[in-house]
């Protein structure tokens, strides 16, 4: 048994942790283009896993370098444990090594997601995407004590994700700075609170073999061209191809094609975002024919005028 602050951490990861404190973990290459996944439901708003498939295998041929499992795109709240648990079952058996996996676990309890961590068998899976709490609106040292204990608990390693249009607060840099220093399973965070000064002082800040990772598309140039190592995208559902290119492009060093090729995208960008997501997403995706435009309330699809906006941008792409 090991203890680390109010948390008792028992069985393998104990063992791990009491027998190799200064370990660290063997991280995936998060490096270019991440897609957060959304799940595709039928008519009935059951998961349509043969659209699930059939996605999976595009994005992949297309570029994407890694996939993003029970994301926030997932719409995974509206999941219940068993649906969660086949999806991730199912990703894994269809990518079947092809590109890393990160699983999306998170919540606003921190002993509910250690004991989560704790019994984890994620097999196929290569890190695990965490979002800061919500609602219960911690304090800075509180998020840094929360990401502490599921750092004591994890046997993958873990990004940060700091979205605070919709956990209610926002992760400063000098917490990610010091979470980042003190958690040695803690590899990177996607950083999607939109300030870009911020992610400066994270990118400028950063201990060595840590990452930023835009969680934005729209501004993935921006803060690839100060030293993010890429994207968790949700344009990359529909457009991978398109998408991955300027991200890699970014990457090689030529910035200026980049932008130009970002600029190709800048239409899509506030119509995947103004009814919010995976609203637009799922709007886009079911105008290309690849799954039907469903979501599972409280969400709901896109209005008509963002759908039809949608359409237009398509078409003449």
């Amino acid at each position: 048994m090991f203890s680390e602050g109010n948390f008792v951490i028992r069985g393998k990861v104990a063992n791990f942790v009491a027998n190799h404190p200064n370990s660290l973990m063997v991280a995936p290459n998060l490096t270019g283009m991440g897609v957060a996944l959304v799940t595709p439901f039928d008519h009935n708003k059951a998961i349509d896993f043969k659209a699930l498939a059939s996605l999976i295998d595009y994005q992949i041929a297309a570029g994407a370098d890694y996939l993003v499992v029970l994301g926030t795109t997932s719409e995974a709240p509206t999941l219940d444990a068993d649906e969660r648990a086949a999806v991730m079952r199912f990703v894994a058996d269809r990518v079947a090594g092809r590109v890393p996996l990160v699983l999306g676990l998170g919540g606003n309890c921190t002993s509910t997601i250690v004991r989560e961590l704790e019994t984890l068998e994620a097999p196929g899976y290569s890190a695990i995407l965490s979002v800061v709490p919500f609602y219960n609106k911690p304090s800075q040292e509180g998020i840094y004590r929360h990401y502490c204990a599921l750092d004591a608990a994890s046997s993958l390693p873990i990004i940060l994700y700091n979205v605070p249009g919709r956990t209610g607060v926002n992760m400063t840099a000098d917490t990610t700075l010091r979470v980042a220093r003190d958690c040695r399973r803690v590899v990177a965070i996607k950083e999607a609170s939109g300030r870009v000064d911020q992610a400066r002082d994270i990118i400028v800040g950063k201990p060595e073999g840590f990452s930023l990772i835009s969680g934005d598309d729209s501004l993935t140039y921006e803060l690839m061209s100060i030293g993010a190592v890429g994207v968790i995208s949700v344009i990359g559902n529909a457009l991978p191809g398109e998408f991955a290119e300027m991200v890699h492009t970014a990457l090689s060093g030529d910035l200026l094609k980049a932008k130009a090729l970002d600029d190709q995208l800048r239409a899509y960008y506030p119509l995947l975002s103004v009814d919010g997501n995976p609203a637009g997403i799922k709007s886009l995706l079911s105008i290309m024919g690849r799954i039907d435009n469903e979501l599972r309330l409280p969400l709901v699809p896109a209005s008509e005028d963002t759908h039809n906006r949608l359409s237009r941008v398509w078409s003449e792409r």
